[in-house]
């Protein structure tokens, strides 16, 4: 343990460039593809869920529980006030949360942390563990954090760096689909439990116009992100 701990807190080297060009690329495709995309997308899940749940701490929100569905589909639960600015950042958190990681992840990348950027990866989902209310959500959670866990244990620190990348440059691309899928499946079926909708009844402003800032914060943080790495 004395070893992994030092790892941590060490600075570890920046991969080739083709390894950050190539997962970057891979991480591409599973946005795009259909197969991959229904597999990952539970990952996007996770961060969407954590999202919500940690402006509502911040904001002095009493977090109840999450529950992770075999959909996708995802619920957190808060108690306090129904409305103010608390409860309107809790819901816009969830959209925005994968790419905002994802931003984050880079800047961690390009300090060389990238075994200590893993290990934040399973003390958060840790900590979400003990927030989870069903059996789906348990078995998400405890898979996504072995599968962390394994490469940060058992593989050399070239591997570490290219699931590392890999890994953010996910999070940092998958945060535009899911916003898309939101207009279609308000167009398609209408629900007014959708993140935008509760936006528009929290602020009188259209459930649309929620779903255009979710998707131009999340591609200008992408964008950003690409630009920090490349250029």
């Amino acid at each position: 343990m004395g070893d992994v701990w030092q790892d941590v807190l060490s600075v570890q080297p920046h991969p080739d460039q083709w390894i950050i060009i190539g997962a970057a690329a891979v991480a591409l495709a599973v946005v795009l593809l259909g197969q991959p995309w229904r597999v990952a997308r539970n990952v996007v899940t996770i961060a969407h869920e954590g999202g919500h749940a940690l402006v509502a701490l911040l904001s002095g929100r009493q977090l109840t529980g999450i529950r992770l569905h075999s959909d996708t589909s995802g619920v957190t639960v808060s108690r306090g006030r129904p409305t103010g600015i608390g409860m309107i950042l809790t819901v816009f958190a969830g959209y925005v949360a994968p790419s905002v990681i994802g931003l984050l992840g880079i800047l961690m990348l390009m300090a060389g942390r990238i075994t200590a950027l893993l290990w934040l990866s399973i003390v958060v989902l840790a900590a979400m563990l003990l927030m989870i209310r069903n059996l789906y959500g348990v078995i998400s959670i405890v898979a996504t954090g072995a599968v962390v866990f394994g490469v940060s244990w058992f593989t050399p620190h070239e591997v570490q760096a290219a699931f590392a990348y890999l890994f953010i440059w996910f999070l940092l691309f998958a945060g535009v689909r899911p916003v898309i899928e939101l207009q279609r499946q308000r167009m398609r079926q209408p629900s007014p439990h959708s993140d935008a909708d509760q936006l528009a009844r929290l602020t009188g402003l259209p459930g649309t116009f929620w779903v255009m800032v979710f998707l131009l914060v999340n591609a200008a943080v992408t964008l950003l992100g690409v630009w920090m790495l490349f250029f």
